[in-house]
């Protein structure tokens, strides 16, 4: 098939949309159908799906070609292969609803998900983003990892939930937001900065003071699989994932402030004191609970123990710390050994692992 730029399948007196569905789309037709499917049956009518086929080698881009010809409200965009970050890009140039709906080629939309996440958006002005709880399938092929992941994300709900933890993981699924259209083009849509495009995304969205908010109901089915760019593309690695939150970091929660103390001297402690040294903030001092630690030093700077944080942080007018342990359940204690002391999370301390 030849594939063209700018070839775009659509009937141009269609009503305007409410609501722009954007889907990216790349080799897979094995899935595509249900994930089309599952959009054409959404109790509203009032959208479009700006489906980008980005260079697939199967069949994706015919099956697209096939969907725009029997539903007007499906649009296909056929280019060559330009990336995780260009196409969904490209796409967002050609929405013409006033909410952009994300969804991938392989998910399934609950019915009732564009209606739901709608009446959010139009009831409250505050409101930036707006995504939903998500349910990852098949759960015969979903590890441990992503069920820890799938609880956490669903945990967070309201706007102070998903700002608390905001420094911990993405606090979005993706392809499950909704957001303004104009909003999303003003932040500069997708970046490529070798970090995940998506949590780059978000983090811009909370620099700038945007408000997010999940309904709290399954909306969205995330199909989990091997071949998912989460599991295949460097830009998601945990050490990715380390340099944006040192970037965003340093661009905002710690500027101005005059001391910067790291708790954990761990793996992630060490690397994330690396990315932020590197964006021109190294930590003043690492707290760790370690006895063969405390005493000891860390990129040069010393390593105390828990009893000593307050008289270092009394030496500081505005001292700030970073909780950085990813054991599991280490979060929870950290918080509970902070709030004892009575530092307030969100103004003294940030968790960030």
């Amino acid at each position: 098939m030849e594939r063209k730029n700018v070839k775009l399948l659509y009937l141009a007196t269609m009503k305007t949309p409410r609501v722009s569905i954007l889907l990216p789309v790349f080799n897979a037709a094995a899935t595509l159908a249900e994930t089309l499917q599952s959009i054409q049956a959404q109790s509203r009518e009032d959208f479009e799906v700006v489906a980008i086929d980005d260079g697939s080698e199967d069949e994706s881009g015919d099956m697209l070609l096939e969907w725009s010809r029997r539903d007007r409200r499906f649009r296909a965009l056929l280019s060559d292969h330009q990336g995780i970050v260009e196409a969904p890009n490209r796409g967002l140039a050609l929405c013409r609803g006033a909410y952009v709906a994300r969804m991938d080629a392989d998910d399934r939309m609950h019915p009732e998900r564009l209606e739901k996440q709608l009446a959010w958006l139009e009831g409250d002005p505050s409101l930036s983003v707006v995504s939903c709880l998500v349910e990852i399938f098949p759960r015969e092929e979903t590890g441990e990892g992503m069920l820890v992941y799938e609880a956490w994300l669903n945990g967070l709900v309201d706007s102070a939930a998903i700002e608390r933890e905001f420094f911990v993981e993405s606090p979005i699924a993706n392809p499950s937001a909704m957001m303004r259209r104009e909003e999303l083009v003003a932040l500069g849509g997708y970046q490529d900065r070798g970090w995940p495009e998506d949590y780059d995304l978000w983090l811009r969205y909370r620099a700038a003071g945007r408000r997010f908010v999940k309904v709290p109901e399954v909306l969205h089915y995330w199909r989990e699989h091997t071949d998912r760019a989460t599991h295949t593309n460097s830009r998601y690695s945990v050490e990715n994932f380390l340099r944006a939150k040192a970037h965003y970091l340093c661009a905002g929660p710690l500027q101005e402030r005059n001391g910067l103390a790291v708790w954990g001297a761990g793996k992630t402690g060490r690397r994330l004191a690396k990315h932020l040294e590197r964006e021109g903030r190294a930590p003043d001092v690492f707290i760790d609970i370690a006895p063969k630690k405390i005493g000891g030093t860390l990129r040069r700077r010393p390593v105390i123990g828990p009893d000593d944080l307050p008289t270092w942080w009394t030496r500081h007018e505005r001292p700030i710390l970073l909780a950085a342990v990813a054991s599991r359940g280490a979060r929870a204690l950290i918080r509970e050994a902070l709030d004892e002391l009575g530092l307030v999370e969100g103004n003294d301390f940030l968790c960030v692992a």
